[in-house]
């Protein structure tokens, strides 16, 4: 065993470094505060058939066609009840309305036959409703329920966590499980809010502002994409 020199106090343990996510996180709490979903909702059914409609579409366009939609079908039974082609003609604009329209009317008969017209609160009952995905089945218990099951992997998300050297991987589920390791369970809704936030204002996808991003000192891709 080592001896301790006369004279000389033993170094204290080093904490353990702060992990590069975490303090990911700190940052983009304190640039944006205000992140939050930015589909409008009340209540999960809302939430739900927002997040549906928003495949392949902008949540700006979703949220200008949901009031008519909501107005019209306000709860699972009556949407059960819809037929396809009014429901098409109501959300036309957020594209791929046929498939988005049966998609919408079959997980509202789910609900309605399965599950008491309500949502339900857990992963595998709600990616089991037609036309809803972990993606969409995540939105829906981090937002309307609270619940932390898992990490929204959007484009914007998939993206950044990638720049940010988060993971390496392009399949959604993987990045997911990447995230799920580093990222804090209580802050995994959060974050994709957050990086939702940063990858719409900040670092888009074609001229990522790098020189006045908040994160160019934690990014390794920072001054290194090249804009297109």
């Amino acid at each position: 065993m080592s001896k301790i020199s006369p004279g000389r106090a033993a170094s204290p343990r080093r904490p353990p470094p702060t992990r590069p996510a975490v303090h990911i996180l700190d940052v983009l709490r304190t640039t944006y505060p205000d992140a939050h979903c930015e589909l409008d909702h009340k209540g999960a059914f809302q939430l739900l058939i927002a997040t549906i409609l928003s495949a392949q579409c902008t949540d700006v366009r979703v949220n200008m066609v949901t009031p008519a939609l909501f107005k019209k079908y306000p709860d699972a039974k009556t949407l059960a009840a819809a037929k396809q082609e009014d429901v098409e003609d109501v959300i036309r604009s957020t594209g791929f309305f046929r498939n988005k329209a049966k998609n919408l009317i079959a997980a509202a008969q789910a609900l309605v036959r399965e599950h008491d017209s309500e949502v339900p609160r857990d992963l595998d009952n709600l990616t089991h409703l037609p036309g809803v995905g972990r993606k969409t089945a995540n939105v829906v218990l981090g937002n309307a329920y609270g619940i932390e099951a898992g990490v929204v992997v959007d484009t914007h998300v998939a993206r950044l966590s990638k720049r940010l050297g988060l993971t390496k991987h392009t399949d959604p589920v993987k990045i997911e499980k990447d995230l799920m390791k580093v990222i804090p369970q209580d802050a995994w809704t959060l974050w994709s809010h957050l990086l939702i936030w940063h990858g719409r204002r900040r670092c888009s996808a074609r001229k990522p502002d790098c020189p006045n991003c908040e994160l160019r000192t934690l990014c390794p891709s920072a001054g290194k994409l090249s804009p297109k």
